[in-house]
C-alpha cells in the first residue's frame, strides 16, 4: 500500500492488534482501539494491564490492522514500533475524549465526558513510534478467488 493508502485504511479500520513481549518471551497479542495523529498510532489501555507490564521491561511492539474475509480481499498493515508511556492523568483524559470522538458519532454525552475522567487515573496512553512497516493488499493481485 502508499502511504496515502495506509493512511485511508487506518482512517477506516477500528481495531489495532498489539503483540508485546511477554516475560516468559512468547509474544501477548492483544485487540486495542486506536487513534492516528501525526502518522502515529496512539492507544489507551489501563495502567496495571500485562501489555503496559510488558513494555514496562521492553518498550518494543508490533502492531497489526487488517481487513478482508475472502483470501482476494485480504489488506493489511503492520508496524514494529517503539512505544511511549504517557501517564499524565490530564493527558489520559484528553487522550480518551478523542478516542470517544473517533469511535462514536464525534458528539460525546456528559456520560461518556464522566467515564473517561473516571478512568482516566488508572489508564495510560500507548504512543507507538513506527520503525518499520510491511502492508499487503490482496485485492492488486487480480480477480481470482480461492
Amino acid at each position: 500500500m502508499t502511504p496515502d493508502e495506509v493512511g485511508a485504511f487506518l482512517a477506516q479500520e477500528r481495531t489495532v492488534v498489539c503483540a508485546t513481549i511477554g516475560k516468559d518471551g512468547f509474544p501477548h497479542l492483544m485487540p486495542l482501539w486506536f487513534v492516528v495523529r501525526d502518522d502515529e498510532i496512539w492507544a489507551w489501555t489501563f495502567a496495571k494491564s500485562q501489555k503496559v507490564r510488558n513494555l514496562e521491561r521492553d518498550p518494543r511492539a508490533t502492531l497489526q490492522v487488517e481487513a478482508g474475509r475472502e483470501y482476494h480481499e485480504l489488506r493489511g498493515v503492520m508496524l514494529k514500533a517503539d512505544v511511549t508511556i504517557h501517564r499524565d492523568t490530564d493527558d489520559v483524559a484528553a487522550f480518551g475524549l478523542e478516542l470517544f470522538r473517533r469511535y462514536g458519532d464525534g458528539e460525546l454525552s456528559d456520560d461518556v465526558r464522566a467515564m473517561v475522567h473516571a478512568q482516566a487515573p488508572k489508564r495510560v496512553v500507548l504512543q507507538f513510534a513506527e520503525r518499520s512497516r510491511a502492508t499487503w493488499d490482496h485485492r492488486k493481485l487480480g480477480s481470482a478467488t480461492y
